[in-house]
């Protein structure tokens, strides 16, 4: 994904058990490549992105029913 650099420190870091520092190590710009954040608009078009790609999988963690179905009917 061209993170190499950011990811070895990263884990280096999680495994030294310096978490915090592992955290905060993630270069926002992975973390938008990786995530859908933001607006209903900005995350559809990041699915619309993600759809263009050779992503075949997407894993989804909401306590809220309603983010799911947006999910979803935004998928279709």
């Amino acid at each position: 994904m061209g993170f190499d650099y950011a990811t070895k420190k990263v884990q280096e870091l999680f495994i030294a058990g310096r978490r915090a520092e592992a955290i905060a190590a993630v270069p926002d710009e992975m973390a938008d490549e990786i995530s859908l954040c933001g607006s209903r608009d900005r995350i559809r078009d990041r699915l619309q992105a993600w759809e263009e790609s050779p992503v075949t999988s997407l894993a989804v963690a909401t306590r809220e029913p309603r983010v799911l179905r947006f999910l979803a009917e935004a998928c279709l």
